[in-house]
């Protein structure tokens, strides 16, 4: 109020700008308070000091008008920048847009330049044909000048002629006629205006004309230039490719001459292998009438046999058997009286000679399949084919044949055969006794230690191959190289006999047949070079461990105890790489598969057959052993623990692919009593062979325990995807064929016209869905044999999981106790299916609805995995 009274009394104008009032004469109160001295310089300070404030302000907006000066010239440059990159946006796809359009001008003219080079070519063919249509038109030229000139001349003659006989009257006619026409002619030679305008425009059109054809014929003067360009070009590139071109013809003549030259090899070596037959059948020939030379030498023996009781022959030398000097060339010329003969133990000449044409003509020269009784002679003949096509000659001691008691002639035949009454020694005819059957040599030597004289590579999945063979050996000096695939060793001695086929042998099996070879034996072989320098290149690269490769399944849990060593469970499968590694004596080197596909997971080593077969037996021992005590809440963990072996045997008679069978002598000479006790031979396997297969996209679905299993499929065939199988009615003739065809699956038990049959299952399967099959364990096997694999689930059943269930199976009419005692017979019988299985736990669900989620889920599951087979061990 004093500020405003101090303004009025003393800045009466800038009152009036601050109040918007004239100042008033009246003084206010508070003007006595302070004088006018002070309150004058307090006024002046105030005011001073907001001029002061008025001016900073002033030049703070002047500040920030500058400031948005600036900003507004910066937003405009931006503006500008925006409108211009949006122009060079614009001008950018504006230049695209003209670049398309010339690219496809310049496709445009490059066809036009193309339909140029169409015309050009087409102008020059008209050129050449033009020339030659002048050419044509010359000579008709010039025929018809001559014609004309004769025409002339005949025409000059006849006027002549008509002129000396014209009158005179017909010449002043003419001369009138004449002078008609010259003056029509000076008429038609003077122009009228218009007609000249008419000409004149006429002449420049025709000058316009002219102009635009001259630069026509320059532009096709340049195009005709480029398209010589051009055509040097393509002149170039034709002689190129010509010469090209020749160089691959002269290539296909040197090759076509290398393959005549190789052609010629060919037909040489046929020639050279045609001859060597030829001559193998010539050294057969001279071996058969070698033989038969022997045995009328041993006729001659025989008939001199009794000179060799006298202590010495006539010439004064001792004469013995035993003696390795003596021959027939020392036997007397003229023999004394022969004594009664005596049968021997010896082999007969004539009983080998009617025995060698027995054994010719056993074998059937018609057509037709044999029969029983001729298999039957060909496998009692097969012994006496064997010991006549070796090379070698059996002769008996003289003195054991005249200690010998009589047998029957009956006794003695079938002696002299057999392989128990093998000679004490044998005198061979040659120091090498070769057979050549196609591409299989057999080859016959000592083989002592035969392990020591050659070192063997490959497995069941390559062959068993020599690899290196020691220098000086037996098996060296009859010729067997590197790179000879063994197919069959026989080896046999007094008390054992050893015939193994080793082309689908695993290395271990190999080593320890040609380990047991520990005397005289033969060898078939195989050239197969290609195959084994293969197997090197694998194994060199790392590629294969050895040339075993096949998988199992084991029927026992090993952990993992050693390192290296693989930890398995009972029904993993396996891909065993090797059976024979270096420094892991009795083992196999294995990979764990995956489920899915064919790849090898983690690799080690487990034990092999035979160690494995005694884990299994002493595991089978301990399991026995111990007291079965669990309590109530144990029970599910104690069944899960049994599953840690699966029992499995085999009663089928024959060679299982993982052990080696050796044929003894005592087996051989067993009667027909014998025969029944070893086919009831049951043999316990740690692994079982498996083979994969690929199921279609779906496959059937077998729920177990039976009983549960009539329960919930009618809910599964209610899902997408799934159907129930329906049997069939079949008539009497169709049942009888289908049931000799392993075709039917199960009778119902309403007759046994309504059957369940695989092709009922096939038809579903094939419409894309999952058969659900309401069946039990009997069909799995006529399933596998039709080669259908179906989903086999296990739910394992409890006291507590069958109250859950109780309304499920009641509603079918069984009972809780049904379905517990089902399940506790059918889960034994799992094992002895030839394929995996899935095992639904009972603490894994808690109702029915989680029951079928969980076997969804599961269905899902194994549809992607590979199945494995095993094969019929029975």
């Amino acid at each position: 109020m004093a500020l405003l009274e101090s303004l009025m009394i003393h800045y009466p104008s800038l009152y009036t700008q601050v109040t918007g009032r004239k100042p008033s004469t009246e003084a206010s109160g508070f003007s006595g308070l302070i004088k006018y001295s002070e309150l004058t310089e307090y006024l002046v300070k105030a005011v001073t000091g907001m001029q002061k404030e008025l001016q900073e302000a002033r030049q703070e907006a002047c500040r920030l008008r500058m400031e948005c000066t600036s900003l507004q010239t910066k937003l405009g440059q931006s503006l500008e920048q925006g409108e211009e990159s949006c122009r060079l946006q614009a001008e950018y796809n504006r230049m695209k847009k003209l670049l398309a359009a010339a690219q496809r001008d310049i496709i445009k003219l490059k066809d036009e330049k193309c339909d140029l080079y169409m015309n050009y070519t087409a102008a020059i063919e008209e050129r050449s044909s033009a020339k030659i249509l002048c050419q044509d038109l010359n000579l008709q030229v010039y025929q018809l000048q001559f014609e004309l000139r004769k025409a002339q001349t005949e025409t000059d003659f006849e006027r002549q002629r008509s002129l000396k006989c014209t009158s005179a009257s017909e010449t002043q006619q003419l001369r009138e006629e004449i002078s008609n026409l010259r003056r029509q002619l000076l008429k038609t030679e003077k122009f009228t205006p218009a007609r000249e305008d008419i000409l004149d425009q006429d002449l420049a059109e025709a000058r316009e004309q002219l102009r635009c054809y001259r630069e026509e014929n320059e532009q096709l003067a340049r195009e005709n230039n480029q398209m010589a360009e051009q055509k040097e070009c393509l002149l170039l590139q034709v002689r190129k490719v010509s010469l090209e071109c020749q160089m691959y013809q002269n290539k296909c003549t040197v090759v076509q001459s290398q393959i005549r030259e190789l052609q010629a090899e060919r037909d040489h070596a046929y020639l050279s292998r045609d001859e060597a037959h030829a001559q193998i059948a010539r050294s057969l020939a001279e071996k058969d009438t070698l033989r038969s030379q022997l045995l009328e030498l041993q006729e001659k023996v025989f008939a001199w046999k009794p000179c060799t009781e006298s202590p010495r022959t006539p010439g004064g030398r001792e004469f013995s058997w035993d003696s390795e000097e003596s021959n027939t060339d020392s036997l007397p010329h003229s023999p004394p009286t022969r004594p009664v003969l005596r049968r021997m133990h010896a082999i007969f000449p004539v009983s080998m000679r009617s025995c060698r044409i027995e054994c010719r003509s056993v074998c059937s020269q018609n057509a037709e399949p044999p029969c029983a009784e001729s298999l039957r002679r060909r496998s009692e003949t097969a012994d006496c084919d064997s010991l006549l096509d070796n090379d070698s000659v059996i002769f008996p001691r003289g003195n054991e044949v005249e200690q010998s008691p009589e047998p029957s002639f009956n006794d003695n035949k079938r002696n002299s055969l057999s392989r128990a009454s093998a000679p004490p020694f044998l005198l061979r005819s040659r120091p090498r006794a070769m057979r050549l059957t196609g591409r299989v040599l057999t080859i016959s030597f000592q083989g002592e230690a035969l392990l020591g004289q050659l070192q063997v590579v490959g497995g069941n999945k390559t062959g068993v191959f020599v690899h290196q063979v020691t220098e000086g050996s037996a098996a060296h000096a009859v010729g067997i190289s590197p790179g000879a695939q063994i197919l069959e060793v026989k080896y046999e001695q007094a008390h054992q006999a050893l015939r193994m086929v080793l082309e689908d042998s695993t290395l271990e099996e190999a080593m320890w047949g040609l380990g047991q070879v520990q005397g005289f034996c033969h060898l078939s072989l195989r050239p197969n070079q290609d195959a084994y320098e293969k197997l090197m290149v694998q194994l060199q690269s790392g590629e294969a461990a050895s040339g075993d490769s096949f998988y199992v399944r084991v029927n026992m849990s090993l952990p993992g105890s050693t390192q290296g060593s693989l930890a398995v469970s009972c029904n993993d499968i396996l891909h065993v790489t090797s059976t024979f590694p270096v420094g892991s004596e009795g083992s196999w080197n294995a990979s764990h598969v995956h489920s899915c596909q064919l790849l090898d997971l983690k690799t080690g080593t487990v034990p092999n057959y035979y160690r494995a077969q005694r884990l299994l037996i002493r595991a089978i021992e301990d399991m026995s052993f111990q007291p079965i005590t669990f309590k109530k809440g144990e029970r599910c963990h104690a069944q899960e623990k049994q599953k840690a072996v699966r029992i499995v045997s085999t009663g089928r008679q024959g060679r299982n692919p993982l052990w080696v069978c050796v044929e003894d002598s005592q087996e051989k000479s067993s009667g027909p009593g014998d025969a029944s006790a070893s086919r009831g031979c049951v043999t316990l396997m740690p692994y079982t062979l498996v083979t994969p297969h690929y199921p279609p996209i779906c496959r059937p679905i077998l729920l177990l325990p039976t009983i549960l299993g009539r329960a919930l499929d009618s809910k599964l065939a209610e899902w997408q995807g799934f159907q129930l199988c329906e049997p069939e009615v079949l008539t009497s003739s169709e049942h009888a064929a289908r049931l000799q065809r392993s075709e039917v699956l199960e009778e119902c038990e309403h007759g046994g016209q309504l059957c369940y049959t695989v092709q009922g299952v096939d038809r579903i399967m094939k419409q894309g869905t999952h058969c659900v099959l309401p069946l039990g364990l009997d069909c799995i096997r006529r399933l596998h044999r039709a080669e259908i694999f179906p989903i086999i689930i296990f739910i394992a059943q409890s006291k507590v999981s069958t109250r859950r269930l109780r309304s499920k199976v009641q509603r079918r009419g069984w009972s809780e106790e049904q379905l517990l005692e089902c399940s506790l017979n059918e889960e034994p019988l799992l094992d002895k299916l030839p394929c995996l299985y899935r095992s639904v736990s009972p603490n894994s669900w808690c109702d029915s609805t989680a029951l079928l989620t969980t076997l969804r889920s599961i269905i899902c599951e194994e549809q992607k995995k590979i199945v494995w087979v095993e094969p019929d061990l029975w």
